[in-house]
């Protein structure tokens, strides 16, 4: 009995040895394996990271430097957003101020020819501007709404208003050149767009409602006269 017990002693302790020596070994060998898979996924990220950084590099070295404005660049700059904002917005008061109804649509489907026209050929040309701001220098949009405005109130309502609104819109057109915002040729052509859907969607006011205005002073004053029919 006393060599059948330590028989099985040592029976017993050869298994359990056996045991760990097994889970010792297939342990080593799920951590390396776990190293060699992180390892590996280092590798992959790493690569990863190159194949992305490449193309941004190469984006950033073909990106242009914005070219600084000058002082009274900026200031031109600034005058013309102050115009291209106080055109259309006097040319809506007076249509409202007129009730004039039908010039009011037709004013709005300029303002939308000339902006649907405007956009799409920014984002479809993609041209740089002079001080490589963005790509979206032609056409004008400034220009194109200025010209827009100054032919829409010349067609509905004479020359007495589009005069000065022309004036104004030819003093944006030269401001964004010379800001540098935009080349010569996409003035011209946001003139061109703008004056174009204005005279495609405008009628003339004054020939249903005897539109009439004249210069008139009295004593040491001196303003416009207008009146019209409905």
């Amino acid at each position: 009995m006393v060599r059948l017990k330590y028989y099985f002693i040592f029976v017993l302790r050869f298994y359990l040895k056996s045991l760990l020596v097994i889970v010792k070994v297939y342990t080593q060998r799920l951590v390396r394996q776990y190293i060699d898979n992180m390892k590996l996924e280092k590798i992959i990220v790493v690569i990863i990271a190159i194949l992305l950084a490449v193309p941004n590099q190469a984006q950033a070295q073909n990106v242009p430097q914005v070219i600084p404005q000058s002082h009274a660049q900026k200031c031109v700059d600034v005058s013309t957003d102050i115009v291209v904002l106080a055109l259309p917005t006097a040319a809506l008061v007076g249509t409202l101020c007129a009730r004039d109804w039908k010039g009011l649509v037709q004013g709005i489907e300029t303002a939308a020819a000339t902006a649907a026209a405007t956009l799409i050929l920014k984002y479809s040309i993609k041209e740089w501007r002079p001080d490589m701001s963005d790509r979206h220098s032609f056409p004008s949009g400034h220009t194109a709404v200025s010209f827009a405005t100054a032919a829409y109130l010349q067609r509905r309502y004479g020359w007495a208003f589009g005069g000065p609104a022309y004036a104004l819109s030819c003093y944006v057109a030269w401001g964004r050149v010379f800001a540098k915002q935009h080349h010569f040729w996409d003035v011209i052509g946001g003139a061109v767009i703008g004056a174009a859907s204005a005279y495609i969607f405008t009628t003339p006011f004054a020939r249903k409602h005897n539109l009439q205005v004249s210069p008139m002073s009295h004593g040491n004053d001196i303003g416009v006269y207008a009146s019209f029919e409905f």
